[in-house]
């Protein structure tokens, strides 16, 4: 049986390694091992901040839900189950942007929550 090298898809793969730990500091742009475990540290990491990132937009958006709710005269939990009830279906993103771009249109949101 004849005998099958691997030196090309062994430097391939390390190349590929290196490749994205392009501009890390010290020898972990350089040495594989060091590359490799630091690729794979920041593929997690990277992992973990998409979902971090839903987490803090959402957490944005009813703090400034909140704020706008209170310049007219009620609170965010308040104003979010007026919508409910009243059968009005807007996620928190729009009003979330409504109370910074659009204050009328937030207000009379708010006005329909409150009779609700």
């Amino acid at each position: 049986m004849a005998r099958v090298k691997t030196g090309m898809t062994t430097k391939a793969r390390h190349n590929k390694i290196l490749k994205r730990a392009k501009g890390y500091f010290c020898g972990k742009s350089i040495r594989f091992t060091a590359a490799k475990e630091a690729v794979m540290k920041s593929l997690n990491y990277s992992y973990v901040g998409r979902k971090l990132r839903r987490r803090d937009f959402r957490k944005l958006w009813i703090a400034r839900i909140n704020a706008g709710a209170r310049i007219n005269g009620t609170t965010y939990s308040k104003m979010v189950n007026g919508l409910k009830k009243s059968g009005i279906t807007v996620n928190r993103k729009m009003l979330a942007d409504l109370a910074i771009t659009d204050e009328k249109a937030f207000a009379q949101l708010a006005e329909m929550s409150k009779k609700a």
